[in-house]
C-alpha cells in the first residue's frame, strides 16, 4: 500500500457496514450473471460515496487520499462553488467520491427550503400552464 498524507481512518462500526456493501455487491453481480433476462443500465451506473461525519477539510483529504488509492487525480471545482471528487471506472460500473463544501451544502438547503412554499395549482402542469383535459 502507498503511504499517503492523511492515512484513511478505519471505523471499526463501518466495518459491518462496509462487510454488507460488499456482499450486497457480489450478490447482485451473481444474481445478474445468473439472470441475463433481468436487464441492466445499458450505460452501467456509479457508486457514489459521501464522507460524513467529517469537517471540510478531513473530508478533502479523504477525497484526495481515495483518489491517491485509485490511482486517479481528483477533480477540483470548488475555485468556482463545485465540488472536490475523484472516480474510476471498473468497466460501466464507476466507483465515485465526492466532497461538497460546506459553504455549497449550506447554499443548496437554504434553496432547497423554499420548495415546499411553492404548490401548483390542481389544473397546472409543471410549466405553470393550464391543463387540457
Amino acid at each position: 500500500m502507498t503511504a499517503h498524507s492523511h492515512p484513511i481512518p478505519v471505523v471499526p462500526g463501518d466495518l459491518f457496514a462496509r462487510h454488507q456493501v460488499i456482499t450486497g455487491l457480489r450478490a447482485l453481480a451473481d444474481f445478474l450473471e445468473a439472470n441475463p433476462a433481468v436487464p441492466v443500465p445499458e450505460y452501467g451506473e456509479t457508486f457514489d460515496v459521501f464522507p460524513r461525519d467529517c469537517d471540510d477539510d478531513c473530508s478533502a483529504a479523504l477525497v484526495g487520499d481515495v483518489a491517491a488509492l485509485l490511482g486517479v487525480q481528483a477533480d477540483d471545482d470548488r475555485p468556482s462553488g463545485g465540488h472536490y471528487t475523484a472516480s474510476r471506472s471498473f468497466g460501466r460500473i464507476t466507483y465515485r467520491i465526492i466532497h461538497i463544501p460546506d459553504r455549497n451544502r449550506r447554499r443548496h438547503e437554504a434553496y432547497m427550503s423554499y420548495c415546499q412554499n411553492i404548490r401548483l395549482d390542481e389544473g397546472q402542469d409543471h410549466d405553470g400552464n393550464e391543463r387540457v383535459a
